[in-house]
This record gives C-alpha cells, structure tokens and sequence, in this order.
C-alpha cells in the first residue's frame, strides 16, 4: 500500500481520445516529506507518517517540532500515518512526488466531506416526505418513530434529523487520468470528498474494478543511474 498526500484545488473537465467529455478533480499532491517510519520491533505494526505543505515554526508546538528536526524537515501543517506492507523501501526525510502513480492507477482517495450543519430527515436521510396537498398537514415531519406498544423505545441507531457533514469519507476506484509532475498535481476521474483547498489523502485502490491490470508501484532510494523515488512501472499484461 503506497499512498500521498496533497490538497483539493477544484473540479473541471478534460476531453479524451475519442472527445468525450470527462469530469476531473486536479490535486495538488506532495511534495511530501517522510517524518517518521514504525516497524513492528518498535511500534508493533508497520507504517509510516508523512507530512504535506510547509507550517510557519511559530504555529508548531514544541513536540512536534522536535520531531520535525529529528527528521530534518521543515514543520509541515497536514501529517498523517500511512499503513504499509514493508517501510524499508523509506527513509526519513525521503522527498515523495506526485509522479508515484501513473496515468491509468486507480486511486482511493479519503478526505473530510463538507459540512452542512443541523438538517432535517429529508435532507439527511432522503425521507420521502408526506402528501404535497394543502390538506395533508404533513409534509417534511418526522412521523412515527417507533411502535410503543411492542417496543415500548427507539431502537438505537434510528435515523432522525441531526448533524450532517464533516465526517471521513473515502471514494474508491478514481481512474487516475493525468500527471503533471512539474506543478505536483494528480488528475482523477470524478469527484472526491472536501471542499476547495480541504486536505485529502490518496491511496493505492483497494478494490480494483474488474478488467484492469494493476499497476506495480514501487517506492525506492533513489541510487546512480536509477529512477527517482515513487517511479511506478506498469506490469506485464497478463495473456
């Protein structure tokens, strides 16, 4: 599992081969600079923690500013942990960039959903509603809510108007469609949770959609003569 982090610039659209028109979300992704690598010797599981766009020193609390000069970067305002099969491929301090997928990945990216505050059930929940009619005097009320004389309580977990918004949202499978490593943005198809410059993080899909190769994503020390750190290279396509 390799993944990055950036932030959501905003939405438009490209034209494909065949001038069909797709929607896309531009990315600012990275660069990113590793803080810190657990191990299952240390930490009792695997993974490491990175951290995305520079922080004035004066915002940063003395702990984490600590870690961050162990580490030998700059304070960085967005860190988050990232699960991984084997970290020794990272060092700290290691620069990941946006070219660590490729045109044609499938992406997982997870962010935090716009809020919308107070809503009532039919807005929250998609509650029909009652009759449109003068006469009904129901129209977005919440109804009944359970039956008193079985139960004689609402069961835990009724849907009822409440806070809605602000929550973690994943959105799998979005085709990555282009790299632009000059400007360290990632284009993907479709929409992705947050709103305009909202932090999101992006993974290697999980659940690949059917008829797709999966690419081979490697992340390494770049050596002499080797390719730079996150370079993806396709598999072999199965006969």
């Amino acid at each position: 599992m390799v993944g990055i982090l950036g932030k959501k610039i905003g939405m438009t659209h490209l034209f494909d081969e065949i001038g069909r028109v797709v929607p896309v979300t531009m990315i600012e992704a990275g660069p990113c600079y590793v803080v810190q690598i657990k191990t299952k010797e240390t930490d009792g599981y695997d993974a490491i923690q990175m951290g995305f766009e520079e922080k004035p020193a004066r915002l940063v609390k003395k702990v984490d500013a600590a870690r961050f000069k162990k580490a030998g970067v700059t304070a960085l305002r967005f860190v988050r942990e990232l699960r991984i099969g084997d970290p020794s491929g990272y060092k700290v301090g290691q620069k990941i960039e946006a070219d660590l997928f490729v045109k044609g990945d499938f992406v997982d990216v997870v962010g935090t959903s716009i809020g919308k505050g107070f809503q009532g059930g039919m807005k929250r929940w998609n509650w029909k509603g009652g009759p449109g009619g003068h006469g009904s005097m129901f129209h977005r009320a919440i109804g009944s809510i359970q039956s008193g004389a079985r139960l004689g309580r609402v069961t835990k977990g009724h849907h009822m108007p409440g806070h809605m918004g602000d929550a973690r949202i994943t959105t799998q499978n979005l085709e990555v469609i282009k790299i632009d490593k000059e400007n360290n943005l990632i284009i993907v198809k479709g929409a992705v949770p947050g709103h305009k410059n909202g932090y999101v993080m992006l993974k290697e899909a999980k659940k690949m959609p059917k008829g797709f190769i999966k690419h081979k994503v490697v992340v390494h020390t770049p050596k002499k003569g080797a390719k730079g750190p996150g370079q993806a290279a396709k598999a072999a396509p199965k006969k």
